[in-house]
Parts: structure tokens; sequence; C-alpha cells
């Protein structure tokens, strides 16, 4: 349960403000039909993650465990500092012809390779090596952030300014990674 909860917080709190929140915003408006943009969203997020959470915990079995919690608080605490820095909605694939499930589907699966949550999610894959319960946590949490996104839209960010979402994830990844360089201190 670690697992599924520490992923579902990071990556809630990371997407704050992130590409595919702005995207899923995009295509809400775009759209007008949040089931299917929910769906598409659970679809690509299952596939990205799943694939991430598996490569993670395959690096974990590579290098040895003390070198791994360095290499992993390093990590955390360097997406802290990369969450500080705004996406902007320019990095986003434009939307297709096709409908809103497929065009959800697809661009969210472009929109997350290399992006920050899911390089979280192969170190998060390679702390637990534990796939599965990574994927759910950080799937649930893209899907509470990017639900947001699509059923309010406009109106959270005229309630909370992204630049406090950010502060918030920031602070959660960088005291994650001071928990895991302390914690191997400890061992």
């Amino acid at each position: 349960m670690e697992a599924i909860w520490q992923s579902f917080f990071l990556v809630a709190l990371s997407e704050m403000g992130d590409k595919t929140q702005l995207l899923a915003l995009m295509l809400a408006v775009r759209f007008k039909k949040p089931w299917p943009i929910m769906a598409g969203i659970l679809v690509a997020t299952l596939l990205n993650h799943g694939l991430a959470s598996a490569v993670g915990g395959w690096l974990a079995s590579l290098v040895d465990p003390s070198t791994l919690q360095l290499l992993l608080a390093a990590l955390f605490i360097g997406f802290g500092l990369w969450i500080l820095v705004p996406d902007s909605a320019g990095d986003t694939p434009s939307a297709p012809r096709f409908g809103a499930f497929v065009t959800t589907v697809v661009a969210f699966f472009i929109a997350e390779m290399g992006d920050k949550t899911q390089l979280a999610t192969v170190a998060l894959g390679a702390r637990f090596q534990a796939p599965i319960s990574v994927t759910i946590g950080t799937t649930l949490g893209m899907l509470a952030a990017d639900g947001l996104a699509v059923a309010c839209g406009e109106r959270l960010t005229n309630i909370v300014p992204m630049k406090y979402m950010r502060l918030a994830a920031a602070s959660l990844f960088i005291g994650f990674g001071g928990y895991v360089l302390l914690s191997s201190r400890w061992r």
C-alpha cells in the first residue's frame, strides 16, 4: 500500500500545472466530452506508466542497494527542482481529427514520454520494485490531477494559483528525496 499511496501523492501533486494537465484542459474545452477524455487518460497512463515502473524495477536489479538509494534521492530532489520550472501549453502535441478518446490516448501517451511524471514513475518503480502497485498509484494520481482539469478547468486555477501547486509538489519531491537519503544512512 505504501507504494500506491506515495506514487499517488507524488504524481498527483507533480502533475499540477504540468503539460499533460494543460493538455487535459485543452481537450476538455475542445471536445466537451469528459468521460471519453478521462478514459483516454486512463488507457494512456496505464500503458506509459506500466512500462516505466517495470523499467524502474528492472534497473533496480542492476544496481547495488546503497548506490540505488543515493541515485533515487538525487532523482527525487532533481524532480522537485524541475517542477519549479512551469510547463507551457505550446509543448503539447496538437489534437488530430479523431474523436475525444483516440485523440486523448495518443496525445497523452506522446506527451508523457520523457515527462517528469514518467521519469518519476521509473524512479518509484526502482524504489519499490512493485510495478503493479506503482502503476496503480501513478495512474490514480494522473487521473486525480487531470480529472480536476477536465472537470473544473479554469475555475480551479482561479482558486489555487499554479505557482502554489508547483511549490507544494516540489516540496513533496524534495522531501521524499531527503527521506530516501536519510533512510539509506540509517540502514
